[in-house]
């Protein structure tokens, strides 16, 4: 796939992606980060093309040799109030914001960019062609994925720590016979559809 070149003369380049649009569990995770230039992480790729293992490897690089990163959030609150695609701009809006480092440019993963007054272009399938990208996907799914383990011990049964809130079989099972947990987007459908009676008036 074709690399995406960065304008001339910025010093200071962020990248920006998230994670944890489509699932029905859990915030959406975003991170940003700006790497130094002479940084020797080998490997950045898409999160989704590397393994688990490979990803660990890398969030420890990134996080060691980074000029700076942060992660940020929108809660399940969030994204049942203003919809998905808002809260994971308002998300993306909060990990740049949130750089100690202010960038000079801003590659955003996908199609649209947040509303913020950073120079920025948004780069479809970014975290493939753009390294700060690639780094920004991998921290997100890191500390996401992780998080999805530990509600895996809080809410037994629905299979977090291997479907990281994915509408998996086994997910969909058992929200039909245990009803959603506290970290279910009720404004999604399949979650929505399968509330126990009891509920249905916390809607």
């Amino acid at each position: 796939m074709e690399k995406w070149n960065a304008p001339k003369h910025i010093k200071q380049l962020a990248g920006v992606d998230e994670v944890g649009r489509g699932p029905l569990a859990g915030d959406v995770v975003t991170a940003a980060v700006i790497l130094p230039a002479n940084h020797d992480i080998q490997g950045l790729a898409d999160s989704k093309a590397l393994s688990a293992h490979q990803r660990e490897v890398l969030y420890k690089e990134i996080t060691e040799q980074a000029i700076c990163l942060c992660v940020a959030r929108a809660s399940v609150a969030e994204i049942d109030q203003y919809n998905i695609l808002q809260s994971t701009m308002m998300a993306m809006r909060r990990a740049v914001i949130g750089l100690s480092v202010q960038p000079d440019f801003v590659a955003v993963d996908g199609n649209r960019v947040p509303k913020w007054e950073y120079p920025s272009e948004a780069v479809v399938k970014g975290d493939g062609r753009v390294e700060v990208i690639s780094a920004a996907s991998i921290v997100a799914k890191v500390v996401r994925d992780r998080e999805m383990v530990e509600f895996e011990a809080k809410y037994p049964g629905y299979g977090f720590a291997q479907n990281k809130g994915y509408g998996t079989a086994q997910h969909m099972e058992a929200l039909k016979r245990l009803g959603a947990t506290p970290i279910h987007r009720r404004s999604f459908a399949p979650v929505s559809e399968n509330l126990l009676p009891q509920q249905q008036t916390l809607l």
